[in-house]
């Protein structure tokens, strides 16, 4: 039986900015927080406040000169490598600090669930899952989804499944992982042919000991809601049974919307609530309900990501938005004084997420499907070309 749902949160996270036009924008996590408070989600719901991950903490994913090379970089931003600097990764003051931060929130989330209090836990601001070892990539400076997954590990978790529905491959979290059993990292994204970081080939499935343990399933662009979905089905939940996870972690990445201006996918938020659903039945049917939930990517920063991880929180706190549910009238006020754009007027955007189950077809869905499945569904015992698998 359900022990509840934990939101962390601390306005504080807005200070991860990497300034100027750069399309992480931490108003998107502001926004979010105020559409969710406006629609009565968070009634009663008291955030958990993160603190700052201790260097310890980092470095279970992250090495130490990685880690003083971003303490340094403001007094120095154009002398530390490491992927600093860069237009994907500008320098900030108080970089060290914010991203640390960003780490803690993760990592609360694990320890709420790991100790027990609740068995799920959402923390937008997390999800920055392409940061490395050794290098910021991809608007991401430390990798709080893995530093999670690393913590959990040492703290009476054996077997963690990780999704991530970005559209970006969600790389860094698979190189963390990608020789160790003990994670089964699974990544639905954009094809690697036609979206950074070009990676997230059906045929990168592990190595040694976590051969079958790396999922990708490289989806072709303009992949709407029936097709996603589709693909979806056909993989994850077959790996997940065979798995057993104890745990479900996931990078919740929205920039898969159609109005998404850094990529080509072509979904709805009415496709993101149903995913957001879809999660958490997999969480309770199997890692015994247990949910670690994280932001990611999502560059609609007025009309997309407030709505979908609105949706998120919801789900997460079972306490799931009718579709149809209007805006409220000083959330779409405030919203409007920051942007010229129309803003859309309810939880929806009025789309049709029925799909057909997955079989052996034709279609550029299912060739990236049956891709994957003849990549790693045979180690887990499973028949690629059986949809009952």
């Amino acid at each position: 039986m359900s022990t509840g749902a934990a939101v962390v949160w601390t306005p504080e996270f807005l200070g991860y900015d990497l300034g100027g036009d750069h399309p992480l924008d931490p108003i998107r996590l502001d926004l979010t927080m105020r559409l969710a408070t406006g629609l009565g989600i968070l009634e009663g719901v008291e955030p958990l406040v993160p603190e700052q991950a201790p260097d310890a903490e980092i470095q279970r994913v992250h090495v130490p000169s990685y880690l003083a090379a971003v303490k340094a970089a403001p007094d120095a931003p154009y002398g530390v490598g490491h992927g600093l600097g860069t237009e994907d990764n500008p320098i900030f003051e108080r970089m060290h600090e914010a991203s640390a931060l960003v780490c803690g929130g993760s990592l609360l989330a694990a320890r709420e669930i790991a100790e027990g209090r609740v068995d799920r836990a959402v923390n937008i601001a997390g999800g920055l899952h392409h940061a490395m070892a050794d290098r910021a990539a991809g608007f991401c400076v430390y990798n709080d989804c893995a530093v999670a997954i690393a913590w959990l590990l040492e703290h009476g978790f054996e077997r963690i499944a990780y999704v991530d529905v970005d559209v970006h491959h969600g790389d860094g979290v698979q190189a963390a992982f990608y020789s160790d059993p003990r994670v089964l990292t699974i990544s639905l994204h954009q094809h690697p042919l036609t979206l950074w970081p070009s990676t997230g080939w059906a045929t990168e499935y592990g190595e040694g000991p976590g051969a079958g343990y790396a999922v990708n399933v490289p989806l072709p662009p303009g992949t709407a809601d029936p097709g996603w979905l589709r693909a979806f089905h056909a993989v994850v939940p077959s790996l997940l049974g065979a798995f057993r996870p104890q745990l479900l972690v996931t990078q919740c990445g929205v920039d898969t919307h159609m109005e998404d201006p850094l990529a080509n996918l072509g979904l709805s938020v009415d496709g993101h609530r149903e995913i957001y659903r879809r999660l958490r039945e997999l969480a309770g049917e199997f890692a015994g309900g247990k949910w670690l939930a994280v932001g990611g990517g999502g560059y609609g920063l007025f009309r997309v990501v407030p709505r979908s991880w609105t949706h998120l929180l919801a789900t997460v706190l079972d306490r799931d938005v009718p579709a149809n549910r209007p805006l409220p009238a000083d959330w779409v006020a405030h919203t409007a004084g920051l942007t010229r754009q129309q803003l859309p007027i309810a939880m929806t955007d009025g789309r049709d997420t029925g799909y057909e189950p997955w079989t052996e077809g034709s279609d550029r869905v299912d060739s990236a499907v049956i891709d994957t499945r003849r990549a790693v569904f045979p180690l887990h015992g499973l028949d690629p070309h059986d949809p009952r698998d």
